[in-house]
């Protein structure tokens, strides 16, 4: 089994239009698109579209299409369909997602990472899901030409997420394909090609085992609290400290191809 999780610590540092820097701890799910059902039968602490401790719910991740067909689909189809749409074929070599789940029914996903793996775990390309607090989501692919090592790189204009950041400005991955550690860097720049926010993310390999699901439920719950309670504190506080608030609708093109998830 290739699934495993990730002990993560997060940081958060944004340089303009004021500064301010925070981190928390997190547990990240690294999982095989296949082995999702088999995990859930052997493991009591997780599950698929059921309540648990931990769920992993195809409907908060890409299974609607973005021309709002409500067609429900699985989150392998839709991936392979995304791929597909971007000139790769995935036939029989493996996706792993790397996202948080929902824990005791509460799910906070601001982005998950999918890699497409060769027969030796080799990377062949990637796909960022970005998830807006209005549950909208935009997918950015990551072809194999921006793979440097085990580092894939990409700049793109920004899909809108903050009223804090200005809706024009670029965003810069820089994700390592997970192994024993990882670490993944997005940077938000402007037009000028500055950076203005800073996202890291560290983690360190740990096995999806009972012991270890255990564990982490009685650690992270608390934690996911304490990560809630600093962002709303500090997007409070940006409030009222930034005179200007960019909202989505001052460039519409930058919504173009967002889905929107699956209700049936």
């Amino acid at each position: 089994m290739n699934s495993c999780l990730y002990e993560c610590l997060i940081m958060h540092d944004r340089l303009e239009p004021r500064k301010s820097k925070f981190h928390y701890g997190n547990l990240m799910f690294y999982l095989n698109l296949d082995e999702i059902d088999t995990i859930a039968r052997k493991r009591w602490f997780f599950s698929r579209n059921r309540f648990n401790i931990f769920n992993f719910k195809d409907a908060d991740h890409l299974v609607a299409s973005s021309e709002g067909d409500s067609k429900p689909t699985s989150i392998k189809e839709h991936i392979v369909s995304c791929f597909k749409e971007n000139g790769v074929e995935v036939a029989d070599n493996q996706i792993m997602v790397l996202s948080n789940v929902s824990t005791f029914g509460y799910l906070f996903n601001p982005v998950s990472f999918y890699f497409l793996l060769d027969e030796y775990n080799d990377p062949l390309c990637s796909i960022v899901e970005v998830n807006h607090k209005s549950s909208e989501k935009k997918y950015y692919f990551i072809g194999k030409e921006k793979l440097r090592g085990q580092r894939f790189y990409l700049d793109t204009p920004k899909f809108y997420g903050s009223p804090f950041i200005e809706n024009d400005e670029n965003v810069h991955f820089n994700l390592e394909v997970p192994g024993k550690i990882f670490s993944i860097k997005i940077d938000d720049q402007n037009k000028d090609g500055k950076r203005v926010f800073v996202s890291t993310m560290l983690g360190k390999k740990r096995k999806l085992n009972a012991v270890n699901l255990f564990w982490y439920s009685l650690v992270f719950p608390f934690e996911a609290i304490r990560m809630t309670s600093l962002l709303r504190w500090h997007s409070f506080k940006l409030m009222f400290r930034v005179i200007i608030h960019y909202k989505s609708i001052e460039n519409p093109e930058l919504q173009r191809e967002v889905y929107k998830p699956y209700r049936p």
